[in-house]
């Protein structure tokens, strides 16, 4: 494991600035609102060739309108396995003071009927991606970390049908929503020493769907606070398994 853990390190380090290979756009929603986002496409080895999505909720620390700060954990990352498995990446970026999850907070937290703007303005804009650019829509991914592992559980709650799997990363969700996403492939990370957000966030999520039919896998650092993000992404074993996952 632990040469594994060299090998995607240094794989990731030979990454350039993940600025330069990717492309900052703004999509325009259908209510005149917009969102800033980061685009990475790879270049189509084969006519008619299709690829994964890979969609990157960022966290609270990263939330303004430069459209590039969002590229700091994680992108790197998912951009080493480029060789490997190549993939559309799509990093959008939530506005200061807003979220990606709407959720009433409180000892249950309870998914509110509505999403947040930016929430909506992201499922927009992967449905336009979707018209325009040649994915395989079998295999649609969501992830983030903190404010976006919550984030990753709300899109995933109000779009169950359209993502192949799920790696909520130090986040939380709606318990009672479980069986709304209970079929859907999940890999949830948090440490259990996390004080931003409680290590039984996750837990409780994760009871609730195993409760509901689902087999999530779970991985708990021990000893490890709010930044999971980075043992989560930067375990091998991760993209072997988000890869693997399709949509029936």
């Amino acid at each position: 494991m632990i040469a594994k853990w060299i090998a995607v390190l240094s794989l990731v380090l030979a990454v350039q600035d993940p600025a330069e290979l990717t492309e900052a756009k703004t999509f325009k929603g259908a209510s005149g609102a917009t969102l800033p986002y980061r685009i990475y496409r790879p270049k189509p080895a084969d006519a008619g060739k299709k690829f994964p999505l890979l969609l990157f909720l960022h966290g609270a620390g990263e939330r303004g309108d430069d459209n590039a700060i969002q590229l700091k954990h994680g992108i790197r990352q998912f951009l080493a396995q480029q060789e490997k498995t190549p993939c559309v990446i799509v990093a959008p970026q939530c506005p200061k003071n807003l979220s990606w999850a709407a959720i009433r907070r409180g000892e249950t937290p309870r998914l509110l009927e509505k999403p947040s703007e930016p929430a909506a303005l992201t499922l927009e804009l992967v449905d336009a991606l979707r018209k325009e650019l040649p994915l395989d829509e079998s295999r649609l991914y969501v992830t983030g970390l903190s404010m976006g592992g919550y984030g990753t559980w709300d899109l995933l709650c109000r779009r169950p049908e359209l993502f192949a799997a799920g790696v909520p990363i130090c986040g939380g969700g709606d318990p009672s929503k479980a069986a709304l996403i209970a079929k859907v492939p999940q890999w949830i990370f948090h440490g259990d020493k996390d004080t931003a957000v409680p290590v039984d966030s996750s837990r409780t999520m994760v009871e609730a769907l195993k409760t509901a039919g689902g087999e999530p896998k779970y991985t708990e650092y021990p000893g490890v606070g709010h930044n999971s993000w980075d043992k989560a992404y930067g375990d091998p074993e991760l993209y072997t398994w988000l890869f693997a996952q399709k949509r029936k």
